[in-house]
C-alpha cells in the first residue's frame, strides 16, 4: 500500500477488544466491513459511524483488502480461515490477514503456510492491555512477519495501537504474547493467592496493598487487583478466568513443544483451572482473590 491507498478493511471478531479496534479503524476514515456473529458486541454505533456488516466469510473476503481477526484462539482462527467455507477461499491474491487473536505458535505457523500458499500475506499481531485501551486506540501490538509487510501495514495498526513492536518472523508475535500473558497472569495469580491468605490472616486489605506497593510487590498486576482487594471492584481487569486458563494452557503447550521449563506455569494454570471449576469461568480475573479465599 502506498500513502495514497485506501484499503478496504474486514474484521472477524467484534468482542470486547475487537469492538474498540473496529471503532478506531472507522474513526480514522477506513472503510470497514465486519462479519455478523452472535458473539459480537452490539454493532449499532459502528454502523452509525459508517461500518457495514455481512453474513458470511465469502462476502467479507470478496470486499476486503486486509482482514483483521480478533477471535478467541487457535481453533477459531483455523476454522475462520481454513474450515469449510473458510475465508481463505474468497480472499483476493495479495490480500493481507492480520491475526490479532491469542494463538499457539505451532498453529500460527501452519495457518501462515496455508495462507501464503494461497497467495495471501500474513502477520500475527496479538495485543496486550485491556478493552479500555482498545476503545482509546492505545493497545500494544506484538507483530510477527515479514518486515516489509509490517512497514506496509503499520499505518493501519497505528489507528488502534499506541506501542507497536516488530518481534521477528511469523509466529514470534504469538510467542511473545504468550510469554507476556504468562508473566502478567502469573504475577496476578501470585498476588491473588497472597491476598486470599492475608484475608484469612486478618490483615487489613488496604494495609496489604499499601505495603506491597511500597516494596517488591508493586507494579501493574497489583494496580489491577487493588480495586478488588480493597473494594470488590473487578472491572480494572475485564478478562475472564476461562480466557486466562486458555492462554496459560497455550503457554504450557508452547513450552512443552520446545522443551522449556514449565513447573511454575503448570501451577499457575492449575490455579486458574481450579477457579473455573469452582464456577468462575466468566468471572473477571481479579475475582480469583475471592475464589482462593474460599478454598
Amino acid at each position: 500500500m502506498s500513502s495514497t491507498d485506501t484499503p478496504s478493511i474486514g474484521m472477524v471478531g467484534i468482542g470486547l477488544m475487537g469492538h474498540g479496534i473496529a471503532t478506531n479503524i472507522v474513526k480514522h476514515g477506513h472503510a470497514l466491513t465486519v462479519l455478523e456473529h452472535p458473539g459480537n458486541q452490539p454493532l449499532d454505533a459502528l454502523k452509525a459511524a459508517g461500518a457495514k456488516s455481512v453474513a458470511s466469510t465469502a462476502e467479507l473476503g470478496a470486499v476486503a483488502d486486509i482482514v483483521i481477526l480478533c477471535v478467541t484462539g487457535s481453533p477459531q482462527v483455523e476454522a475462520v480461515l481454513l474450515g469449510e467455507g473458510g475465508l481463505l477461499k474468497s480472499l483476493k491474491p495479495g490480500a493481507v490477514v492480520i491475526d490479532c487473536s491469542t494463538a499457539i505458535p505451532s498453529s500460527t505457523l501452519r495457518v501462515a503456510e496455508a495462507v501464503q500458499a494461497a497467495g495471501v500475506r500474513f502477520l500475527d499481531a496479538p495485543m496486550t492491555r485491556t478493552p479500555k485501551e482498545a476503545a482509546e486506540g492505545r493497545l500494544n501490538l506484538l507483530v510477527g512477519g515479514d518486515a516489509a509487510l509490517f512497514d506496509e501495514c503499520r499505518p493501519l495498526l497505528a489507528c488502534f495501537a499506541e506501542n507497536i513492536t516488530h518481534t521477528g518472523g511469523v509466529g514470534t508475535g504469538h510467542s511473545m504474547k504468550l510469554l507476556h500473558n504468562y508473566v502478567s497472569l502469573g504475577t496476578v495469580a501470585l498476588i491473588a493467592e497472597a491476598a486470599a491468605c492475608a484475608q484469612r490472616s486478618g490483615v487489613d486489605p488496604q494495609v496489604f496493598v499499601d505495603v506491597l506497593a511500597k516494596g517488591g510487590g508493586g507494579g501493574v498486576a497489583l494496580e489491577r487487583l487493588k480495586p478488588f482487594i480493597t473494594d470488590r471492584d473487578p472491572n480494572t481487569l475485564r478478562f475472564a478466568m476461562s480466557n486466562a486458563q486458555k492462554d496459560l494452557g497455550y503457554y504450557t503447550e508452547m513450552a512443552h513443544d520446545i522443551g522449556a521449563a514449565q513447573g511454575i506455569a503448570d501451577a499457575v494454570l492449575g490455579t486458574f483451572a481450579h477457579a473455573v471449576q469452582a464456577g468462575g469461568a466468566q468471572r473477571y480475573v481479579p475475582e480469583l482473590v475471592e475464589v482462593l479465599a474460599r478454598r
